[in-house]
């Protein structure tokens, strides 16, 4: 009910006071700053002056001296450095099967480097077995460098359990095996 004498209140006599709104005079515009006016045509000196030669400019710009070569005899010479220095490769040693790892296309590996299956193959040959595959020999097995394998053995050890003991007697642990 109060709702339906609101909208009485609201709509009564909208139409003359939309005529008396519409009717009323605008308010004028402020006025434009100086500085932001386009240029007139009284400022015809300013024109006048950048279309004027400046001798001394002139004389300098004649004195510059710019010789060009033609870069294609270089491009050419980097494709043959690309050519000269193709990368010897490796057949792969050790790959799973199936589509692991998205290398399922790979047949061969540049040498000096590993696939991930490759590496985590030698890495457990050689925690499980360290004087059989020691670095010498994975080196000379997948085409490494001995300083990187030595490198690699050193500071990436995967598969490797800690257990920590607790700090009392009556707690559970888990026994290895």
């Amino acid at each position: 009910m109060g709702a339906r004498f609101a909208r009485m209140v609201r709509n009564f006599n909208l139409e003359n006071r939309v005529h008396q709104e519409i009717s009323r005079e605008k308010p004028s515009a402020a006025p434009r700053h100086a500085g932001s006016l386009p240029p007139s045509s009284g400022s015809c000196e300013a024109a006048d002056s950048i279309n004027q030669k400046n001798d001394p400019l002139l004389k300098l710009l004649r004195s510059v001296y710019v010789e060009s070569k033609d870069t294609a005899p270089a491009a050419e010479a980097s494709k043959e450095v690309k050519v000269d220095k193709q990368v010897e490769r490796r057949p792969l040693r050790f790959s799973l099967k199936g589509d692991f790892y998205g290398l399922m296309d790979l047949t061969d590996v540049p040498k000096g480097k590993l696939t991930i299956t490759e590496a985590l193959k030698a890495l457990g040959s050689h925690q499980q077995q360290p004087q059989t595959w020691t670095a010498e020999k994975i080196a000379q097995e997948y085409s490494l460098e001995l300083k990187d394998t030595k490198s690699l053995l050193e500071f990436f050890i995967p598969f490797q359990v800690h257990i920590i003991p607790p700090k009392n007697e009556n707690a559970k642990q888990i026994k290895a095996s």
